[in-house]
C-alpha cells in the first residue's frame, strides 16, 4: 500500500496513485460556484424580490451595488498577498466562513443602509476575494498542464453553477429571496468551510511533490528545500508592465461588464421584448449549458490556436450577442442568443483562468490574478449602472448594447496585434535550483 504525505501518497510506483492536484482542483471549482451569492448574476435570482421587498427602485439599486463592487474590489488586490503568504488552505477556509456568515446576516436585512453594508461585503469576499483564491489554487498546483487543468476545472465549475442557479432560483420563487439567501450562506459554513479545511494543502511542494505531480525522484535525489522560492515567473509589477496583461485583463472584464449589467436586470431586459421570468430562468440554464461548451472548446482551442486570436474571436461573439439581444422576438431567438452568449462566455472562462500562469508563471501569481480580478470587478460594478442609466434617459437598453459592442469590437483587434511577453526571462525568475527550474519553465 502507498505511504502518504500530507495526504498525498509518496509511491510514485503505486498504480493507484493520484495526482492530488486533481481533489483541489475540485475544490477550488465548488469554491468558485460558492461565490454566486457576491456575482451580479447570482444578485440577480433575488433583484426583482429585493426591489419589492425594501421599495427600491432600479437606479438606487444599481448605485448601491456600483459602489459596493467598486469598494469590494480592494479584497481582490489584498487577498492576492494574503495567498502568497499563508496559503490557499487558510485563506480558503476563513474566506469560506467569512462570506457565509455575511450571507445569512444580508437575508434579515430590513434597510438600506443595511443592505448596502452586506451587499459590499459580499462582493469583496466573494467575487473579489474567494474567487482569488479558487483560480490561485490551481495555478498553485499545475504548470505545464494548466491548459487541461484549466479546462477541467471550468467544466466542474459550470455543471456547479447549472445546479446553484435553478436551486436558487426555485427557492425564491417558492419561498421568497430571504430563505433562499439563507440556505446558500448556511452552505456555505457547513459544506464548503469544512471542505477547504480538510482536503486542500498549501501547494504541491509541502506534499513532497512539483506542480503536475512530478516527485523529486523523478528528477533529483536532492529533497525539496521549503523555506526557498520553487516558482518561476514574472514579478507582478513586470507582469502589469506587458501590454499582453492589460489586452487580456481589459477583454476579460469587458465580458464581466456585459454579463454583469445584462445579469442583475435580465429579466426586465427580457420583459422589455415580451418574455416572462419562466424565460429568464430558462436563459440561465442554456446559458449554463452551452458555456460548459464553451469550456471544452477554450481548453481545446488554448492548446491549438495563439492565445490572442483565441481572445478575440470570443469577443467577436460577445459583439454578435450584443447586437442581436435588442430584436430578439420569440423563445427560439432567445435561446439562440443566450446559446452565443453562454459560448462565448466559456471561451472567456477558460482564457482568464489559465492565461496568467502560461503567460507570467507562478512566482508572483496570486497578486497578478489579485490585480486581473480587481479590474474585472470594477467592470462588473459599472455594467448595471451604465444599464440602469440607459433605461432611465432612454426607456430602453439597446443603445448601450451597441455601444458596448463597439468598444468590444476594438479590443478584439488589439488583441490580435498585441505580441505576447517573452515566456520567463532570466532577469524575472526568482532564485530556483536548476533542475526546478526547467520542470517549472
Amino acid at each position: 500500500m502507498a505511504r502518504f504525505v500530507g495526504a498525498v501518497p509518496a509511491d510514485s510506483s503505486s498504480p493507484l496513485r493520484v495526482y492530488y492536484g486533481w481533489p483541489v482542483l475540485l475544490v477550488a471549482a465548488a469554491a468558485m460556484v460558492g461565490t454566486l451569492p457576491g456575482r451580479t448574476q447570482g444578485l440577480g435570482l433575488i433583484t426583482e424580490g429585493l426591489l419589492a421587498d425594501l421599495h427600491l427602485d432600479r437606479v438606487s439599486y444599481a448605485e448601491l451595488n456600483f459602489w459596493a463592487t467598486i469598494v469590494g474590489a480592494g479584497g481582490a488586490l489584498g487577498i492576492g498577498h494574503l495567498i502568497d503568504r499563508l496559503g490557499s488552505r487558510t485563506m480558503l477556509t476563513l474566506v469560506s466562513l467569512a462570506l457565509g456568515v455575511v450571507v445569512c446576516a444580508m437575508s434579515q436585512t430590513r434597510s438600506f443602509a443595511a443592505l448596502a453594508l452586506w451587499v459590499t461585503l459580499t462582493r469583496a469576499l466573494g467575487q473579489s476575494a474567494l474567487s482569488v483564491v479558487s483560480l490561485a489554487m490551481v495555478g498553485q498546483w499545475f504548470v505545464r498542464r494548466i491548459d487541461a487543468a484549466m479546462a477541467a476545472y471550468s467544466v466542474v465549475m459550470s455543471v456547479g453553477f447549472m445546479i446553484a442557479f435553478p436551486s436558487v432560483g426555485a427557492l425564491v420563487q417558492q419561498r421568497g429571496w430571504r430563505v433562499a439567501w439563507l440556505a446558500t450562506g448556511v452552505t456555505l459554513l457547513s459544506v464548503l468551510a469544512p471542505l477547504a479545511w480538510t482536503v486542500v494543502r498549501r501547494g504541491p511542494e509541502v506534499c513532497g511533490l512539483l506542480p503536475d505531480g512530478e516527485t523529486t525522484s523523478q528528477t533529483t535525489r536532492e529533497p525539496i528545500d521549503l523555506m526557498r522560492p520553487v516558482a518561476s515567473g514574472y514579478r507582478w509589477n513586470d507582469a502589469l508592465g506587458t501590454p499582453a496583461f492589460w489586452i487580456f485583463a481589459i477583454g476579460t472584464s469587458l465580458y464581466g461588464l456585459v454579463a454583469s449589467g445584462i445579469g442583475l436586470f435580465n429579466e426586465s431586459i427580457l420583459a422589455q421584448r415580451g418574455f416572462g421570468a419562466d424565460v429568464y430562468y430558462q436563459t440561465l440554464a442554456v446559458t449554463a449549458l452551452t458555456a460548459l461548451a464553451g469550456n471544452f472548446a477554450g481548453g481545446w482551442l488554448a492548446t491549438r490556436v495563439a492565445l490572442g486570436r483565441l481572445m478575440a474571436v470570443s469577443l467577436l461573439v460577445l459583439v454578435a450577442g450584443l447586437l442581436a439581444l435588442p430584436h430578439v422576438a420569440t423563445r427560439v431567438q432567445v435561446t439562440a442568443w443566450a446559446t452565443a452568449m453562454g459560448l462565448g462566455g466559456g471561451l472567456v472562462m477558460v482564457l482568464f483562468f489559465s492565461v496568467w500562469p502560461r503567460l507570467f508563471g507562478r512566482r508572483d501569481l496570486g497578486r497578478i490574478q489579485g490585480a486581473a480580478q480587481a479590474l474585472t470587478v470594477v467592470a462588473s460594478a459599472v455594467g448595471p449602472l451604465l444599464l440602469a442609466w440607459c433605461v432611465e434617459l432612454t426607456g430602453s437598453y439597446a443603445v448601450m448594447f451597441r455601444i458596448l459592442a463597439g468598444v468590444i469590437a476594438a479590443v478584439s483587434l488589439a488583441a490580435l496585434i498585441v505580441p505576447l511577453p517573452p515566456a520567463f526571462s532570466p532577469g524575472r525568475v526568482s532564485t530556483v535550483p536548476e533542475h526546478l527550474r526547467r520542470i517549472n519553465a
